[in-house]
């Protein structure tokens, strides 16, 4: 994988036994109790390899599996059902506070238990060329979960079904609207006449009464169905939604719209309460789906 038949950078899994299952057996049963769970699709999937490939992006969260994992499910049932896809962009928030404001990895794999992802050097130097604002910066993603439990996900629907793919990972320190735009914009650019699916990974209102969080996010999740990133800011900041990932999804929204995307739907939304049957101090969880 490595270029000049050097070894690979590798990006070690630093969340494999605490957001999610430590070694492949039992991370592949965990994945497979999310998809049949009663909040996931309620099945396995096989990927169809001739499927129609209507999916431009997904919206996906990043907790732990045990609390997200079967509404992250949803999305990925999906996207198994749209067909081959050969490489992803997948948009996260630094959660830790260090790196560049806007970081992406352009060489090397990430490792988790189901084996190495490669990171598509070629389109991320694409991204690189077409945007002002992205920095090639691997310290920002070192201690990042929002982009890493996405890819267990993605190992397993595609593994199973023997097939590879590969990725471009960009982390958002600066989570302003315009840059969103920016980073979208390029992006849809640099996936012209590529197979490929957009993921933003993000978690919505944090640590606020279920009933108040099911209803800023679903405020906020209507202008997403809308396409519309100028009114999923403003009530972003009218009703203080607590989304960690915000640019992340304004960044999918801009890119699809420039794709051509035509509609976008909600898959499920639910919050920890519903895991854990404490609605005291929830954080919302939601799979949503942006097509052609």
């Amino acid at each position: 994988m490595g270029e000049n038949n050097l070894s690979p950078k590798i990006r070690y899994a630093k969340y494999a036994g605490s957001f999610y299952a430590g070694s492949k057996n039992s991370l592949i049963r965990q994945i497979e109790e999310c998809f049949t769970h009663r909040f996931g699709p309620g099945r396995v999937p096989t990927v169809a390899e001739k499927g129609p490939r209507n999916i431009i992006g997904l919206i996906c969260p990043h907790a732990g599996y045990m609390y997200s994992g079967p509404v992250a499910a949803n999305s990925y049932y999906h996207l198994a059902l749209d067909g081959k896809v050969e490489v992803f962009v997948i948009l996260g928030p630094n959660h830790q506070g260090v790196g560049s404001g806007v970081a992406v990895m352009d060489q090397g794999v990430w490792r988790t238990p189901l084996g190495d992802v490669e990171v598509d050097s070629e389109l991320a130097r694409e991204i690189l060329r077409q945007s002002d604002i992205i920095d090639v910066d691997d310290l920002a993603h070192t201690y990042e979960h929002s982009i890493e439990v996405q890819l267990p996900f993605l190992q397993y629907i595609y593994g199973l079904a023997g097939l590879s793919f590969k990725f471009v990972p960009i982390c958002f320190l600066m989570q302003d609207l315009e840059t969103g735009r920016e980073v979208g914009r390029a992006v849809a650019r640099a996936l012209q006449n590529r197979n490929a699916v957009i993921i933003a990974s993000t978690d919505w209102t944090h640590y606020e009464p279920h009933k108040q969080a099911y209803e800023k996010d679903m405020e906020a999740i209507k202008a997403v169905i809308q396409l519309n990133e100028d009114l999923f800011y403003s009530i972003l900041e009218s009703r203080n939604v607590t989304a960690c990932g915000y640019s992340p999804v304004v960044a999918l929204i801009s890119a699809a719209k420039e794709i051509g995307a035509k509609r976008a739907e909600i898959l499920s939304y639910k919050t920890s309460g519903d895991i854990t049957g404490d609605k005291s101090a929830v954080v919302g969880y939601a799979s949503i789906m942006i097509s052609r």
